[in-house]
């Protein structure tokens, strides 16, 4: 996968006389994902591919972009040629998010990006219709770009190796929800026995080469450093140097062990010169873009994608109908619940229901909730099984930086359903009771909830966690949350969802106590000194608010 520096050995034959000669061959330089006993990396190889945006009213003049996502591999760059090749003159800023990989590549690629003059931000594409790897679909065909999608950030990381790639951006883009991490280099040394056969005569006294051929190459084994070499300081100190970028992050490199990860924070990035502005993908792939004078150079005009009119179309209100062929959502949903103890009226609590399978899009649906509540900070009520690693790192870091508490615990409806198409919410919130019993949270929900201000796991509660790849990027993370690295130890020799217990959960700070979510969310709170910030009057059973948008 990683380029291989070939440090050549010799074996001789002359009149019978045949010369071995052991050779230490070959020097793997890449970032280490892992240690020599982590488990492989099951990111798949980097795929490159141009999205047009889905942005409602944009069309017939929507912006592009190339997605860049997966493992750096030594086809990186061919494929990435290739990708520009299509687009002739186009120059479209490049959407990245990787763990990391080739180094030599991930050179490579940044060199390519800078002579091209391309811009370049961390973020992820959430396609519509047609997939990257789906083969003969169709259903973008009359919409004149086959990949359609709409990028976003939560959640999106560029590690390792990948922030080489990062550096040949003309504008490089992090933004503050985004991930970037660096550390050492792991460099591979393979031992191997080469055998040549040489040819010579003497010509005068001196040997002279008549012809030369291998005979035979047997690996000897092999062994790792995780010191970064002089030769690639060097190199590496060149790329950056060329690129703009200080060196001081080739200091941070060689200051974090391999077996570890040092996230970049945005400030420094700026430093360091390592990105351009605070700004984030969005400052790239906005439709708003396309509402300029000039248009930006990522903009394309598709005419036949024009509305009817002239004009984009408007959504007007309309009451509820039942969707035709609704398909389910089966990602985590976010709604407001209040309770529906009718001995806490007027004056009665309300939190956060975060019921589902944590997906890439988790991040973004939390965010959008949050933006509907302005000021109020209400607690989080999580059950789920789990899902996607990237997603819960993400919406735990948002429960973090907002202060939330998060209690683990079902939310039984109290009516209707939200899920149901027809279901409203009341004075801007859905009744609701909160239940302990049959609460679920495993795996990446674990994350989620180590993010939490106060975290809560009643008895009747279940939690369960375990290491799913990426053990350092889960490392650190961790380490972020103020967990003791304790937890991490437990699980780290553990290949199966383990199940903690409340004592455990103390010791090593994943709990912050072991109240149940009536803590949080209980008929009584709001009649406590002083009121908890989740209560919430509600005037009279006739007071009309507007519901927060169901995601």
């Amino acid at each position: 996968m990683f380029p291989r520096h070939r440090f050549q050995g010799w074996a001789c034959r002359a009149l019978g006389l045949i010369c071995l000669v052991s050779l230490l061959a070959m020097g793997n330089a890449a970032f280490a994902g892992q240690t020599e006993n982590s488990e492989p990396d099951q990111d798949s190889p980097m795929r490159f591919v141009v999205v047009r945006s889905n942005a409602p009213g944009c069309e017939p003049t929507c912006p592009e972009w190339i997605s860049a996502e997966g493992a750096i591999s030594a086809k990186s760059p061919a494929l990435l040629k290739a990708a520009l090749k299509t687009l002739g003159r186009r120059k479209l800023p490049i959407v990245v998010n990787s763990p990391g990989g080739d180094v030599d590549a991930a050179i490579a690629m940044g060199r390519m990006i800078r002579k091209n003059k391309l811009d370049i931000a961390v973020g992820r594409t959430w396609f519509v219709g047609c997939e990257p790897g789906v083969k003969n679909c169709k259903e973008n065909d009359a919409r004149g770009s086959h990949y359609i999608g709409n990028p976003y950030v939560l959640g999106s990381y560029c590690a390792s190796a990948c922030p080489m790639m990062l550096a040949g951006g003309t504008r490089r883009l992090v933004g503050p929800l985004a991930y970037l991490g660096v550390h050492q280099i792991t460099t591979t040394v393979v031992q191997m026995n080469v055998q040549y056969e040489v040819r010579y005569r003497v010509v005068k006294g001196k040997k002279r080469v008549i012809s030369k051929k291998v005979v035979s190459r047997k690996n000897a084994g092999s062994y790792k450093t995780y010191e970064m070499s002089k030769k690639v300081e060097r190199k590496l100190a060149t790329y950056f140097k060329e690129m703009g970028v200080d060196l001081s992050v080739v200091e941070t490199m060689k200051s974090t062990p391999a077996s570890d990860i040092q996230q970049i924070d945005l400030s420094d990035m700026l430093t360091m010169k390592l990105v351009t502005s605070e700004d984030a993908a969005d400052l790239l792939t906005n439709a708003s873009l396309c509402t300029l004078e000039p248009l930006a150079s990522n903009c394309r005009e598709i005419p036949a994608n024009k509305p009817a009119g002239g004009q984009p179309a408007v959504a007007k209100a309309a009451p509820p109908v039942k969707p035709q062929n609704a398909q389910p959502d089966d990602g985590m949903r976010f709604v407001v619940v209040r309770g529906s103890n009718p001995l806490c009226n007027p004056d009665c609590p309300e939190w956060i229901a975060a019921q589902g399978a944590i997906t890439p899009q988790t991040p973004q649906k939390l965010s959008q909730l949050l933006a509907t509540l302005g000021n109020r900070r209400l607690p989080v009520v999580i059950s789920s099984r789990g899902g996607d690693l990237f997603g819960a790192l993400a919406a735990g870091r948002i429960i973090h930086e907002n202060k939330l508490d998060v209690a683990v615990a079902r939310t039984d409806f109290v009516g209707c359903d939200p899920a149901e198409w027809n279901c409203l919410a009341e004075d801007g919130a859905y009744a609701g009771l909160s239940v302990d019993g049959d609460g679920d949270c495993d795996s990446a929900c674990a994350l989620m909830l180590a993010g939490g201000a106060r975290r809560l796991v009643g008895s009747q509660a279940r939690l369960s966690l375990y290491l799913m790849g990426q053990k350092q990027t889960v490392r650190a993370y961790l380490d972020e949350m103020a967990i003791s690295p304790a937890l991490f130890t437990a699980l780290q020799d553990s290949s199966v969802e383990r199940r903690l217990e409340p004592d455990m959960m103390l010791k090593v700070g994943l709990t912050t106590g072991r109240q149940s979510v009536d803590a949080l969310t209980g008929s009584s709170i709001c009649k406590s000194a002083p009121k908890p910030e989740n209560c919430r009057v509600v005037a009279s059973s006739n007071a009309q608010a507007e519901a927060p948008a169901k995601l």
